[in-house]
């Protein structure tokens, strides 16, 4: 008996825990990220890359992306169509 409601116990907890609402950083709320990409850079961006989320790290001076997989979320170079990464410095 005690066994049954230990067991009843755990199966509620876990069903109130499904129910549990995640929420995620939006991306204009993270620091360094751009509200608009400029014009030229989004001339030559290619395809498939969030240009909603863009942030120019200060390691390289060069524009990233942020992009969100089924495992997590990274940035990621901006690069144009030929692959070259979009820098706003040689």
């Amino acid at each position: 008996m005690c066994f049954k409601k230990a067991f009843q116990a755990l199966a509620a907890l876990m069903l109130v825990s499904a129910c549990t609402e995640t929420t995620s950083i939006s991306a204009e709320s993270e620091p360094g990220t751009l509200s608009r990409v400029p014009d030229a850079v989004a001339q030559i961006a290619a395809p498939g890359q969030d240009l909603n989320a863009v942030k120019i790290m200060p390691e390289d001076g060069c524009y990233w992306y942020r992009y969100v997989g089924p495992v997590e979320t990274t940035y990621l170079p901006l690069r144009t169509i030929e692959g070259r990464p979009i820098c706003t410095r040689a």
